[in-house]
């Protein structure tokens, strides 16, 4: 019996362990590529929307970080769809998803220094997608949680603050797992190392990757500790990576493109908006703490550096919503769409907007137009409020039973209508 047993257990690692098509050793994987594919193809959009929407403003400068990342991507030990997007966001951080699907934030941009900076982020990141490192992570949640990571990331419907992190978003969001796991030091050590292979092979100068940690090190111990969190929760800034980095930047040799006055050039929209954008972090700060007339002034004060920017647009539509200057909030979100229809927050927004002054047709829409983009409890909630302000009682039954499957706010309110309607929440 105890023989039949190991002889299990045996098969079982033997049938779940791959060859990691970097380092050529095998190590735990219950899923294949076929799985990457699909995850990262079906994930890639909706992680994107839900961290703040792609960057649009300069379409040179993510055509730049593009050409970077393919130029790394192309010398990756494992040929792969790689894509790279800059996020809209402030938040220092990047990541990938299965299949080579990355991410950059506008945010980390600005603490690079120089184009092979930039390529020894995305050759960590293109790593941690060649090696299914995002694949080895699930599997060893699996085996210890007898499942794969499945369900519905709820981050709540707070208040009317309109914060977007506050939205709760449907659809399984298997991705937002994903990226918000913690690889394992080993899985960051070889993104470290091979991703420092790639950017020397891509002809970058492998000192870029030394002095980056040194930075993230720097900036690590000083008054921004944390801020780096998101980036390098698992593996965290410390001399011991500098350490790795020197070593490995020894055995490539220290030679080959650094390209820092081209990456300051291609960086100077988004420097010379430098001051808008902590004005924008700082109203978005007083909008959670509902002190509007502080997030009004902040969002006046980013616009007058440029009204190119959706999100300034945004930021001065909900410091007027939470004033209740509705038909003012409403004519923001529309000066944001004009400049950005593509994240979902602008048309959820004004949707709820327009759905509380009545307007039933434009409400629908842009409702309609949120979801088309992001899964939200709380666009189906408002969707169900104007189905049924319209005498529409299937539709709105169907759209609040698919917010209440949300924990959050617009889950709890849509089951309360339910309730009113009298009709189950199933």
């Amino acid at each position: 019996m105890l023989r039949t047993g190991l002889a299990v257990t045996l098969l079982f690692w033997l049938t779940a362990c791959a060859v990691n098509p970097v380092t050529g050793e095998r190590g735990l994987n219950f899923y294949g590529e076929d799985w990457e594919l699909e995850v990262g193809e079906q994930q890639y959009a909706p992680m994107r929307q839900s961290q703040g929407g792609d960057f649009v403003l300069d379409a040179g400068l993510v055509d730049y970080v593009q050409s970077v990342g393919q130029r790394v991507a192309s010398e990756a030990d494992r040929t792969l769809p790689y894509e790279f997007h800059v996020i809209n966001s402030s938040v220092p951080n990047a990541w990938a998803l299965p299949a080579g699907k990355i991410v950059v934030n506008r945010g980390l941009l600005t603490e690079l220094g120089s184009e092979a900076e930039l390529a020894a982020v995305l050759g960590h990141e293109v790593t941690h997608a060649a090696a299914s490192h995002s694949a080895q992570a699930a599997s060893r949640a699996a085996l210890t949680q007898g499942a794969v990571m499945v369900g519905a990331v709820a981050v709540g419907m707070g208040s009317d603050n309109s914060d977007y992190s506050q939205i709760a978003m449907l659809g399984g969001m298997l991705g937002a797992q994903l990226v918000q796991q913690r690889h394992s030091r080993g899985a960051e050590r070889e993104a470290d190392y091979y991703g420092m292979h790639y950017m020397k092979r891509a002809g970058y100068n492998p000192e870029a990757a030394v002095e980056l940690q040194k930075t993230f090190v720097r900036l690590s111990e000083g008054q921004e500790a944390g801020w780096l969190d998101g980036l390098f929760a698992s593996h965290p800034p410390s001399r011991e990576r500098v350490e790795n980095n020197a070593r490995t930047a020894d055995e490539l040799g220290r030679e080959g493109r650094m390209g820092k006055a081209e990456y300051q050039q291609k960086m100077s929209i988004l420097n010379r908006l430098e001051p808008a954008y902590k004005a924008y972090d700082e109203g978005q700060k007083a909008l959670a703490e509902e002190r509007f007339d502080v997030a009004l002034g902040k969002a006046d004060e980013a616009l007058a550096i440029s009204r190119d920017e959706a999100l300034f647009h945004a930021l001065k539509g909900d410091a007027l919503a939470g004033q209740k200057k509705l038909a003012a909030a409403e004519s923001a979100f529309s000066d944001a769409l004009a400049r950005d229809s593509g994240w979902f927050y602008y048309h959820l927004r004004r949707g709820n907007l327009r759905e509380q002054a009545g307007n039933l047709k434009g409400a629908r829409s842009d409702l309609r137009a949120s979801l088309e983009r992001l899964q939200t409890a709380d666009a189906h909630f408002l969707l169900g409020n104007v189905e049924r302000s319209d005498g529409n009682r299937n539709q709105a039954i169907e759209h609040y039973r698919v917010a209440a499957q949300s924990d959050s706010r617009a889950g709890q309110l849509a089951r309360q209508q339910l309730a009113e309607m009298g009709v189950s929440s199933q």
